[in-house]
């Protein structure tokens, strides 16, 4: 990423991570979190896969295709996080949380 004379990085991550929540709110209307996990269940190998959940903990439905573009560009703003475990992007704040983790009450 490309430093300012100051030494400060030009898009600061916290920027990119809102700029992506509010993308996905867009092409996902109603989510408010979007777990994201490499075990797509209808496939026998590592594959990113993405649900979304409103407000009230219900799934939305979503295509293939915008489940697969959801997970890959999360994936791609945290190519450092554990993706051996899922993770839960929550649309309203941007943080990312490991799945097991949020559910347990603690952050990572």
């Amino acid at each position: 990423m490309l430093a300012m004379p100051s030494g400060t990085l030009a898009c600061p991550d916290t920027a990119r991570q809102h700029r992506l929540a509010a993308q996905l709110a867009d092409m996902i209307p109603g989510a408010a979190t979007i777990r994201v996990s490499l075990t797509d269940p209808k496939q026998a190998w590592p594959h990113p896969h993405a649900i979304a959940k409103d407000r009230a903990g219900e799934s939305l439905a979503l295509s293939r295709t915008s489940a697969r573009a959801a997970a890959r560009w999360i994936l791609r703003v945290w190519p450092d996080a554990d993706w051996i475990r899922p993770h839960t992007f929550d649309l309203a704040t941007a943080p990312l949380t490991r799945s097991d983790l949020a559910a347990a009450g603690r952050d990572r």
